[in-house]
């Protein structure tokens, strides 16, 4: 009998915890553990030792299906970069010490670093009873070796049906005015293409927009507002946070002070207040800006049913191949058809996901910069269908908790 244990990392998704529920269910299921922790707040909890007991925690389908309807990481996250041989040594040290054979990491791209880099040093040394195998997650959508990341759909969908709102609000007046809505992406502009959705249903969903894969000209995009101002009353643009100029400087660096992340990456939020305040002064209209922020990617009450079904099925690959000793492997999924919409699960190197960033493709931006192609609405549609069941008590969403 194998010991298991799983973390997540980075930030959460509406999600992150199917994919965890996928794991604990095959974990159940396979006869083949023991002893299944949950690491509390990632690598950190692994380094200090702090686990829980997920036989206890969830000993039933039903937690196992409110877990899924949960946002954010039920078991906590964090953000710690791995720099030292020291620090892989101790992890290594702690999951010899609970005598674990399998090691479910749940992140982004920097998590699957660590699941590479501790692969790698586990096989260095010898150590070949300890799996380390990776579950990608990311609202981003900007991990290599997968179609597309579990997090991102339910993110997308719920973009989508903001700006199929905010559209109708927006066209109420008749004053002129602009809106402005900020999405998240630094450097990988998928969910604020996915804005574009908005229009599947025949309305006019953004006017404009910008994803940060293409340089950002302000002067351009004042020419285009008042181009679409001389047409209609409202305009409502998408932009992505991480838009950056020719010479490759943020446009929110203007507002931002310079402070960087535990990875070494800028705060770059305000790049909506920044155009906002441009607009102000330069065309005059009414304007304003919205930032999505974190409701973009722990709104769970609104999920997609594909992304939730699709999220605990990593989880469940996750852990096949765990069990399997499959160390440095990343859960994938790979997309078989479109139409009809058919994916399968596999395993890949996890080195193909470490550190690397996937982009919308160039050709699915629109040649004037301001829109995206049919191509990206196909490629986008699927991983927004179906509304999940949630279960309601006193008039809001029901969650779970797995540790104070």
């Amino acid at each position: 009998m194998k010991n298991l244990l799983v973390a997540q990392s980075g930030g959460p998704t509406a999600a992150i915890n199917a994919t965890l529920a996928g794991v604990v269910e095959c974990a159940l299921s396979s006869g083949q553990t023991d002893k299944i922790y949950g690491a509390v707040n990632g690598i950190e909890g692994v380094l200090s030792r702090r686990f829980i007991d997920l036989r206890q925690k969830l000993d039933s389908t039903e937690k196992l299906s409110l877990l899924c309807q949960t946002p954010a990481a039920a078991l906590g996250s964090c953000r710690l970069k791995i720099q030292k041989r020291e620090q892989l040594k101790a992890i290594a040290e702690t999951l010899k010490k609970w005598e674990i054979s399998c090691f479910v990491y749940i992140g982004g791209n920097d998590s699957m670093d660590t699941v590479d880099q501790l692969s790698a040093y586990l096989a260095e040394q010898g150590i070949e009873e300890i799996a380390v195998v990776g579950a990608p997650k990311t609202v981003d959508n900007d991990l290599m070796g997968t179609d597309h990341c579990p997090g991102f759909g339910s993110a997308a969908k719920y973009i989508a049906a903001t700006f199929s709102e905010l559209e109708r609000d927006c066209r109420v007046y008749t004053a002129k005015s602009v809106t402005i809505v900020e999405i998240m992406g630094r450097n990988a502009g998928w969910l604020t293409a996915s804005s574009a959705l908005a229009r599947v249903n025949g309305s006019g969903g953004p006017d404009l927009i910008y994803l940060c894969e293409r340089p950002f000209d302000t002067e351009r995009f004042l020419s285009d507002l008042r181009e679409k101002l001389e047409v209609q009353n409202s305009v409502l643009a998408a932009v992505s946070e991480g838009i950056r100029d020719e010479e490759g400087h943020y446009i929110s660096e203007q507002v931002q002070s310079g402070a960087l992340d535990n990875f070494g990456h800028a705060y770059i939020a305000g790049a909506g207040k920044v155009l906002e305040q441009l607009v102000r002064e330069r065309i005059g209209c009414k304007v304003r800006s919205i930032e999505l922020s974190l409701m973009q990617r722990c709104a769970a009450h609104i999920a997609s049913a594909t992304d939730i079904a699709e999220s605990r099925m990593i989880g469940i690959k996750a852990c096949q191949c765990a069990l399997e000793g499959q160390s440095g492997q990343m859960a994938a999924v790979i997309r078989e058809s479109s139409d009809p919409y058919r994916v399968s699960f596999r395993s890949v190197p996890v080195r193909e996901a470490a550190n690397a960033e996937k982009k919308v493709p160039d050709e699915w931006i629109t040649p004037d910069g301001c829109g995206v192609t049919d191509e990206m609405l196909e490629y986008l549609k699927p991983l927004i269908q179906g509304e999940s069941k949630v279960e309601y008590r006193n008039g809001i969403p029901a969650h779970i908790s797995l540790y104070p």
